[in-house]
C-alpha cells in the first residue's frame, strides 16, 4: 500500500510541474483563446447567432493568433 501511494504522489508532483511549465510556455495561446472566446461570444450574441458556436470559433482563432505571437516573440 505504501509503495502505491508513494508512486501516485510522485506521479502527481510530476504532472503538476509539467502542467505548470506548459501553462507558462503557452501563455499567449491561453490568453488569445480566452480573448477570442469572449469576443466571439459577444459578436455572436450581438448579431443574433449562437454565442456558444461563436465562442468556439473565436477561441480557435484566438489560440492560433496567440501561438503565432508566442512563436514570433
Amino acid at each position: 500500500m505504501f509503495i502505491r501511494s508513494n508512486t501516485i504522489r510522485r506521479f502527481s508532483v510530476i504532472l503538476a510541474l509539467s502542467l505548470s511549465t506548459l501553462i507558462a510556455a503557452a501563455c499567449g495561446t491561453l490568453v488569445g483563446a480566452g480573448v477570442g472566446a469572449a469576443g466571439g461570444a459577444a459578436v455572436g450574441a450581438a448579431t443574433g447567432h449562437d454565442p456558444g458556436k461563436s465562442a468556439l470559433i473565436g477561441a480557435g482563432i484566438g489560440a492560433a493568433g496567440g501561438a503565432i505571437y508566442d512563436i514570433t516573440r
